[in-house]
């Protein structure tokens, strides 16, 4: 077997061979985000995919992510290096419930999180990220009527913010689901000056005693401008890495789950990515990721239009 180093060496070498480039989610291992060309969350790693020189697209993360990345650059070869790195979010929200469930709900503008397949993508009027959620909803005239899917808990934190009318798919992320308020509390006791961040993909309960609620690069962005020392932070432990790489002398404190046993709050679909893997992928150029033509098609559209009101509103 092979030495990590050896395999990263390897790694680069096929890179450039092949006119190849990774992208990595803040949530996969640290080892991964730092060979990575380009690490950032689900509305940058988009971004990312749509514009790039690379004829070869190596998705660290989970398979929806890759599958947004070939929806915005279906002539590239994309590939994810375990095609059972799934999403509990995504796994939520199965397409024929989900056409159901637009028929039971009428006239009413569908927005979907990027954390859905491609085909729920494919159903959806405008897709969304935890980063621009809010400013996509609100750049929609007041009257508009919405469906929004399929985080119950980010959908309910969109509601409170905005006040508009919307009708929310009851799904959930199993990591932001499984936080543990009593934890947190007896962390923030232990830590009176620690301030606790959230994703908004948390419980109300959680949401309700944090500092700062934002999207994954959101609470990257506070840690580094903040004035504070010390953090709880209630998101997948991933995105600590790139904390410490900012501002290694600040403390950060990953909130544990509600199953203290557990450990910290991984993603255990994240975590099937390693490096062998990502060497393996980039030696056999598989597992590719394939999208029928007729839901590329359909599924470019919600992205286009999210990606046009980002813009729009320089985000």
């Amino acid at each position: 077997m092979q030495s990590t180093e050896q395999n990263i060496l390897n790694i680069k070498r096929l890179k450039a061979e092949k006119n190849a480039i990774i992208l990595a989610h803040y949530y996969q291992t640290g080892d991964i985000q730092d060979i990575a060309d380009f690490v950032g969350d689900s509305l940058a790693l988009s971004q990312k995919a749509a514009s790039n020189s690379a004829a070869i697209i190596i998705l660290a993360g989970v398979k929806f992510m890759a599958e947004t990345a070939k929806i915005l650059a279906p002539e590239k070869k994309v590939l994810l290096p375990d095609l059972n790195a799934g999403c509990s979010l995504a796994n939520s929200c199965k397409a024929e419930d989900f056409e159901k469930f637009l028929k039971e709900n009428p006239g009413r503008t569908v927005i979907s999180y990027v954390n859905t397949t491609a085909e729920i993508k494919a159903l959806s009027d405008i897709i969304c990220t935890s980063s621009n959620a809010v400013q996509i909803i609100e750049s929609l005239p007041t009257e508009e009527k919405i469906i929004f899917a399929p985080d119950r808990n980010l959908g309910n934190y969109i509601l409170n913010k905005t006040g508009r009318d919307i009708v929310i798919w009851n799904g959930s992320c199993h990591v932001h689901e499984e936080f543990s308020l009593e934890a947190i509390l007896r962390l923030k006791k232990e830590n009176p000056d620690a301030k606790i961040i959230v994703h908004p993909e948390c419980k109300l309960p959680v949401r309700m005693v944090a500092d700062f609620i934002g999207s994954t690069s959101s609470l990257l962005q506070f840690t580094k401008k903040d004035k504070g020392n010390c953090y709880i932070v209630a998101t997948e432990v991933g995105i600590i890495h790139q904390m410490k790489r900012e501002n290694p002398g600040k403390t950060y404190i990953p909130a544990p789950p509600i199953d203290s046993s557990c450990g910290c709050s991984e993603c255990s679909f994240m975590k099937l990515i390693t490096i062998e893997k990502i060497l393996n992928c980039l030696k056999n150029e598989e597992p590719e990721i394939i999208i029928d033509n007729k839901t590329l098609i359909r599924a470019q559209k919600p992205i286009h239009r999210m990606m046009e009101i980002s813009e729009k509103l320089g985000l």
